[in-house]
């Protein structure tokens, strides 16, 4: 079963998915202990062990959903991305997503954990960009 997400592109998308939407509920679970922690509210009342958590998730949540966009319209049996387009985005996604969550969990300053998370989420964004232009400029007969 497990060498389907190697096989079969619909399955890659679906492992990404949800290890992307695992990491997701990490980082709001996180936002809540914070908030109980410190007992804030709403926002970061101005409590600077606030910032970590709630950037880590709100850039998380800026930054996956689109990446995932664009991996599950490579998945379409229109444009039928080879297997290795989809691992190109879902792996450097989610191992960036952990590192840089991982560093600003740390420090909200500058950190080599932060920007190699970013940089692996932007290879990930580029190869989903480049992959589905290419094949929308260079695939057959429309269909629909």
């Amino acid at each position: 079963m497990s060498s389907l997400i190697f096989e079969s592109s619909y399955y890659a998308f679906g492992f990404y998915a949800a290890l992307n939407a695992l990491i997701m509920l990490i980082l709001g679970m996180l936002v809540t202990r914070a908030r109980v922690k410190t007992q804030t509210d709403i926002g970061d009342a101005g409590k600077p062990e606030m910032a970590g958590p709630l950037r880590a998730h709100a850039n998380n949540t800026e930054y996956v959903p689109m990446a995932l966009l664009l991996m599950w319209a490579l998945t379409l049996p229109t444009f039928g991305a080879p297997i290795w387009v989809i691992h190109g985005i879902g792996a450097p996604l989610t191992i960036g997503r952990i590192l840089h969550a991982i560093g600003l969990s740390r420090s909200t300053g500058p950190s080599v954990l932060r920007f190699i998370g970013m940089v692996l989420t932007w290879i990930a964004y580029v190869v989903g960009i480049v992959a589905l232009f290419w094949l929308v400029f260079t695939s057959g007969t429309a269909t629909s």
